[in-house]
C-alpha cells in the first residue's frame, strides 16, 4: 500500500508535474497551500492537512474516496 505522498507523486508524473510546479501553480491560482518546500516538508513529515490533500486531488482532477475493505 502506497502512502498519500507516493500516490500524489504518481498522479503528478502522469500529468508531467513535480511537487514544486504543482505548489507554484496552485498558489498562483489562489489556493492556500504551503510554499514549494513547505509542501514537500509537510508530506515528508506526514503532517499534511487533510484539506490540503483534498485540494491537491481536486486540482489534479481526482477525489478521495473512502471504502470499506
Amino acid at each position: 500500500m502506497l502512502d498519500i505522498k507516493e500516490e500524489i507523486q504518481i498522479l503528478l508524473l502522469k500529468q508531467g508535474l513535480s511537487m514544486r510546479k504543482l505548489a507554484k501553480k496552485m498558489r498562483d491560482d489562489g489556493f492556500d497551500i504551503p510554499a514549494e518546500s513547505g509542501l514537500s516538508y509537510a508530506f515528508n513529515q506526514k503532517r499534511i492537512r487533510f484539506q490540503t490533500v483534498q485540494e491537491i486531488l481536486d486540482y489534479l482532477g481526482y477525489k478521495l474516496e473512502i471504502r470499506r475493505k
